[in-house]
């Protein structure tokens, strides 16, 4: 890949969905110097495009796609895991957004690119570079457990911290205060595997070995939030394995 390689100025891109993410790339787009129209609803009509960029739910691509064709020369989707059946290149940016960022936010993140041909995949790359993103490429066969990946590093992380917060609750730890005062933990936690991976940071009851601090845990979670005790068993079970591969170490 060239790191060199951004769209030409005179690109042209048309922004399909007026979503979170569709918003945020037209205005990134923009402060890039390209042309863009949009962000289109899905029933608008579309201007002649080089690029048609499609940030529509995943089941509306097909038809979003088609009628693209009509106006862009090229057809992509933000998706990260739905196949290049009915479109030319993706790009999916790494990260996670509710619509009111800056359009600097996607400089230095990663991009996931993938393409049909050569060409198709080098105007993805150009597409990242021009926001600012680090392009890599992903597979069409590998693209749904990419995106698993994306899911476990974002949306099951809050599915943890919602637990967490609500045992802080049931401690006498208010919503807000708990937050403040668990983020910290959070950020030196993810500061440590991004430097050492998950085996070497882990710390805790389990990886000391102390069942019974484990026991009392799970005991009390039982007796005020009984409906966390299968996810708290579960991550128990994936933690443990984790911890036995650090005694192995």
């Amino acid at each position: 890949m060239n790191p060199t390689a951004v769209l030409a100025p005179e690109t042209t891109i048309a922004i399909i969905g007026a979503g979170r993410l569709g918003g945020v790339l037209a205005s990134a787009l923009r402060a890039a110097g390209l042309t863009v129209h949009g962000p289109l609803r899905r029933d608008d009509e579309i201007p002649t495009a080089d690029i048609a960029l499609l940030c529509v739910p995943d089941s509306a691509i097909p038809e979003a796609a088609a009628a693209a064709r009509r106006s862009a020369t090229r057809v992509a989707h933000v998706s990260g895991a739905t196949p290049l059946d009915d479109v030319d290149f993706s790009i999916h940016p790494l990260q996670t957004f509710t619509g009111a960022e800056s359009p600097d936010v996607f400089h230095d993140i990663g991009a996931a690119i993938s393409g049909r041909t050569p060409a198709d995949k080098n105007t993805a790359e150009q597409l990242a570079r021009t926001l600012g993103a680090r392009p890599f490429g992903v597979d069409v066969a590998h693209r749904a457990g990419y995106h698993a990946a994306a899911s476990f590093a974002s949306n099951f992380v809050l599915t943890v911290l919602d637990a967490a917060e609500q045992l802080a609750a049931s401690a006498g730890i208010r919503g807000d205060e708990a937050r403040d005062l668990l983020a910290p933990l959070l950020r030196r936690t993810v500061d440590n595997w991004q430097r050492n991976g998950s085996t070497a940071s882990l710390t805790g009851p389990i990886a000391r070995g102390d069942e019974a601090t484990v026991a009392r845990q799970r005991g009390a979670i039982d007796e005020t939030d009984p409906e966390l005790v299968p996810l708290f068993d579960a991550l128990a079970d994936a933690t443990h394995a984790i911890a036995r591969q650090k005694a192995a170490v």
